[in-house]
Parts: C-alpha cells; structure tokens; sequence
C-alpha cells in the first residue's frame, strides 16, 4: 500500500495537484436529453423510426400480425434455405415454429443440455430463429438477452438470421433499456449473462474503407415485427 500510495503521490507531483483519494463529485448534467429524448412519441412514432433506421443500417424489415407469423417465417426460411436453427421460445409467447417448418426443413432447436453441439448446429445452419427482447427506435436495433434456450451462436453463426420482435417491446433509445435493466436488480432478477444490442447484418470497412458484408456474423438480417397492438 505505500508503494501505490508513494506511486500515486508522484503522478499527482507532476500533475501540480496534491494527492487525491476521494473521487470528485460528479456535475450536474446540462440537460437530460439521453432519458428523455423520443419518450413522447406514440407506438406507432416508435416503429415507423425503428423500421427506418432498420432500414438504413442494412436489414431487410417484414411487419406482420400474429396471426399471419408462421406463415411469415415458413415463406423466409424457404427463401433464405435450410437447415434452420431456432431458439427454443418456450414460454415466449411465439408460435411453435417448428411444426410449421418440419416438413419442409431440416430443423435444430436450441437445447440448454446439448453444449457444444447447439454451436454446431448454429454454425451449419443456413437460417436461424431468435425472439429479441427489446427494439430500440433511435438506432433500429434489437436487443438479445442471451440464455441456455437461446444462446449467442444462434444469432452469429447462420447465414442468414430472423429477429423476431413485437412492436409493444420497441422502446426509445438505450436509455429507457438501461433504466429497464437497473429496474431487473432492483426487483432482485439475474441478469442475462450477456446482452447484445444487434444493428444489422455483420459488415467493415477497415480496410480502404470498403464496405464488406458479413465478416463477423450473419450476411442477411431480417427483422420480423409482430404488430401485437
């Protein structure tokens, strides 16, 4: 400890400041724009902007009813090829994807006992299935909550990958996500062991700044919203 502590006094020495151990208290901010930005528009303010910015950052967007998923779905997957991977939406609220698609495809569904072989199957998986907790307006992107029934290969791997989003879950921004996460511990619930927030498919451009797509992930990104208003 009085090495750090003769350590930090230097630093501070050359910095022609005494030695601080107390964080300096944080300025109130300007404005409050991140948390409230967008809150004023209506459900349907929310999605005509989430299917823009979709749009702009390169998915392909579909918007059906609940009634009309399934058949959304079979015609995609037959478009964009088979086998095709899917989470398992067990308690989700979504259709059994699966009877649907088992006569015409060939179908692997995420199993929290199967390990490495759920990889396997996202990896040689021409399609694949996962339901998207939130969707956020300002930049058109949906937002995974990793799990055993639906793990982060299932939306990476495949060729092609269907996000599956109801218009009620489009939200703002991060903000309002942060805030819904920050309600999650309150509220004593376990966090995913990781979120991610997905804007389109894969692409770079780090090298000579050309425009190459699916690099790292899916080349084709299909959000499909269910108007479920």
């Amino acid at each position: 400890m009085t090495e750090k502590i003769a350590f930090l006094s230097h630093l501070a020495s050359q910095l022609g400041r005494p030695l601080r151990t107390v964080p300096a208290s944080r300025p109130e901010p300007v404005n409050r724009l991140p948390e409230t930005r967008l809150t004023g528009m209506t459900a349907e303010d929310l999605l005509a902007l989430f299917l823009i910015r979709s749009e702009q950052a390169g998915n392909r967007n579909c918007v059906t009813t609940s009634a009309l998923l399934t058949g959304l779905v079979a015609d995609l997957c037959r478009e964009y090829g088979t086998p095709v991977v899917l989470a398992d939406m067990d308690g989700s609220g979504l259709p059994d994807f699966r009877s649907i698609l088992q006569p015409t495809h060939h179908i692997a569904v995420q199993s929290p006992s199967e390990g490495n072989k759920n990889t396997r199957n996202a990896r040689n998986a021409r399609t694949g299935i996962v339901y998207a907790e939130y969707g956020l307006a300002e930049s058109g992107s949906v937002v995974l909550f990793s799990s055993p029934r639906q793990s982060r290969s299932l939306s990476l791997l495949p060729e092609t990958t269907l996000f599956i989003v109801r218009k009620s879950a489009l939200i703002p921004s991060v903000a309002q996500l942060a805030a819904r996460l920050d309600a999650m511990v309150e509220l004593g619930l376990v966090l995913p062991s990781c979120i991610n927030i997905i804007s389109g498919p894969s692409c770079t451009s780090d090298i000579e700044l050309i425009k190459v797509i699916g690099v790292h992930g899916p080349a084709n990104s299909v959000c499909v919203v269910i108007d479920d208003e």
